[in-house]
């Protein structure tokens, strides 16, 4: 492979956003907000400054000043406040120039919906490169739920801002209260807003994040695509590339959804031929059972996908009569440390039951991911 094709495969694109956001909202298992909306942003804010650079997190020097950068606050709120490509780069400004650093590289701290796209965004109009990896492999609903919080590294300093031009930065005594206090301000902000945080030395980078889920997201947005051209099976190809299963299809027959304390919480009952599963999200799935059985819960992924299209449906996208396929797929090995089940597993959440594993508690077959 020549030099230049290689600079190429390193760039996004327009042309793959699509693809990307897509993935995006694969791996976000429901939450990460809205892919369409991220996917507008990015697009506007690469055919203005071009294209990204991506960066594996082994390529990053050790004094790199890795900056990640998200949308905080309820995905159905998402939908109808949109933040702009100018309020998201002066997110990231607001951190560097109170911290007195220079930025090298921004980051995704999670791999979801609107959160996979707005690094994106701040990447293009900074003229930055942007890490090809992101903090948790899928997506959380709170803050410090990131692995580099398992690394020891601070959620803070961290900046904060909305649409109306409120700017905030915030020190906390740990990583919980910069969930607590910055969830406070995203309500008052009106339930959105864009944050900067976990800003990172080259090694905290390599240590902590999970690499090349930008590239996967791309991968799996293609893959759907490319299957679903040739009249295959794309929720098939999802589960195969993700080492997933399949564990329900049938038609969404309830939905409880309500916004509260910042977070789109609810139930969505789906019907088939081999029961009746009921999704428990905060945000994002996190516990699928079945008859009464759990079986699936986080920190594994709980995906949920159009029956005949393979598109990734979000939280917020749930309706009534809508065929979908509901999958498990192995979540980052570092999840099912002790510490990363205190942080994410059910009791947190208030499910009193014990994390159940998408392989029952093993490896995939053939070896884990």
């Amino acid at each position: 492979m020549s030099a230049a094709t290689t600079a190429v495969a390193d760039l996004v694109h327009v042309e793959d956003l699509a693809a990307l956001a897509r993935g995006a909202a694969v791996l976000g298992t429901g939450g990460g907000g809205d892919p369409y909306v991220g996917r507008l942003l990015a697009e506007q804010a690469l055919r203005e400054y071009g294209p990204v650079r991506l960066v594996s997190p082994a390529e990053l020097p050790d004094d790199a000043c890795v900056v990640p950068v998200a949308m905080m606050g309820a995905p159905t709120v998402m939908v109808e406040k949109t933040p702009s490509v100018e309020l998201i780069g002066r997110t990231v400004t607001a951190l560097a120039e109170h911290l007195r650093v220079t930025p090298t590289h921004l980051a995704c701290i999670e791999a979801g919906g609107i959160n996979s796209t707005i690094p994106l965004v701040a990447a293009a109009q900074l003229g930055l490169p942007l890490v090809d990896g992101d903090g948790m492999g899928r997506a959380f609903p709170e803050l410090q739920m990131v692995l580099p919080t398992l690394s020891g590294i601070a959620a803070t300093p961290m900046s904060i801002a909305d649409e109306k031009g409120n700017v905030g930065v915030l020190h906390t005594i740990d990583n919980h209260w910069a969930e607590s206090l910055a969830r406070t301000l995203t309500i008052t902000m009106g339930c959105s807003a864009i944050i900067s945080n976990y800003l990172m030395s080259g090694p905290q980078a390599r240590e902590s994040l999970v690499a090349g889920t930008l590239s996967l997201c791309r991968t799996l947005g293609r893959r759907i695509e490319a299957v679903r051209a040739d009249h295959g099976d794309p929720v098939a190809a999802v589960a195969d590339e993700l080492g997933g299963r399949v564990l329900h299809t049938g038609k969404v027959t309830d939905v409880a959804r309500r916004t509260t304390t910042g977070f789109a919480r609810g139930d969505a009952t789906v019907a088939g031929p081999d029961g009746v599963l009921e999704l428990r999200f905060q945000n994002e799935h996190l516990v699928a059972v079945r008859d009464g059985d759990v079986l699936v819960s986080t920190p594994d992924l709980i995906i949920v996908l159009d029956s005949d299209t393979g598109e990734p449906v979000t939280t917020e996208a749930l309706r009534f009569g809508h065929r979908v396929s509901v999958l498990g797929a192995p979540a980052d090995p570092r999840w099912h440390s002790a510490a990363a089940i205190e942080l994410v597993g059910p009791r947190y959440f208030g499910y009193d039951h014990d994390p159940v594993r998408v392989w029952g508690g093993s490896a995939r077959p053939g070896g884990a991911r």
